[in-house]
């Protein structure tokens, strides 16, 4: 996973951003809430869960978790602190948190807060219709459109065409888009995403599209549009 990582305590951060790398995430760390709230809303970053100090200088997590969801970002948010009061959670889970971990803890509980969430099914599509270019796809139906060609797909092209329906013209790796149509806990090799990315292709040449799923060496996938 691609987390971000916002705690001043620099050697608390530190300690963290070591666990999580070794258990193979890619961390985004800062000290500050002005630096955590400017990675946290920046475009394509790609964060798939957030961990954010609830106390920070400047601007606090509380402030950094509202915009979040102000800015319907749905990743999932963990906010560590040393208030632990009753009260203290009820706000942090009220203000758009998904989880509260009171200080002192084990970086292993942390992790095993991390695994939790990645259990939880998705949440419900606001909208039942994701649309980029002269794509159209029903979330209800599984069902792509382009003019006025239709066509159905299978579970995991639906879900691999979610990922990049959420986040156009984003660079997603293989990892990311497994996790996204087989789940966090499925023992699949990244490459089969390779399969289903040219079962994708075929999808969207079918229809006429002037959608494109473009490699990105050493990096993976994105969706791009063309009006020619």
């Amino acid at each position: 996973m691609k987390i971000l990582l916002i705690e001043d305590d620099v050697t608390l951060c530190d300690t963290i951003k070591t666990q999580l790398t070794k258990e193979g995430h890619l961390i985004d760390a800062c000290h500050s809430g002005e630096e955590g709230l400017m990675l946290a809303l920046a475009p394509n970053s790609g964060y798939e869960l957030a961990i954010i100090d609830r106390m920070l200088p400047v601007i606090d997590g509380l402030a950094i978790v509202r915009a979040i969801r102000e800015k319907q970002i749905p990743i999932p948010v963990i906010i560590i602190t040393g208030m632990s009061e009753l009260e203290d959670k009820i706000e942090g889970l009220d203000n758009g948190a998904d989880d509260y971990l009171v200080k002192p803890f084990h970086v292993r509980e942390l992790s095993a807060r991390i695994r939790a969430l990645n259990r939880r099914p998705p949440k419900t599509q606001e909208s039942t219709v994701l649309n980029f270019g002269d794509l159209s796809l029903d979330c209800s139906s599984q069902q792509l459109k382009c003019g006025n060609k239709t066509l159905t797909l299978t579970p995991k092209e639906f879900h691999l065409l979610c990922a990049f329906l959420k986040k156009p013209q984003t660079i997603l790796s293989r990892e990311q888009l497994l996790h996204q149509a087989w789940g966090f806990d499925a023992e699949i090799e990244p490459g089969n995403v390779d399969n289903y990315i040219y079962f994708l292709r075929k999808r969207l040449k079918a229809l006429h599209s002037n959608a494109t799923i473009r490699s990105v060496y050493g990096s993976g996938y994105l969706l791009e549009f063309s009006e020619v």
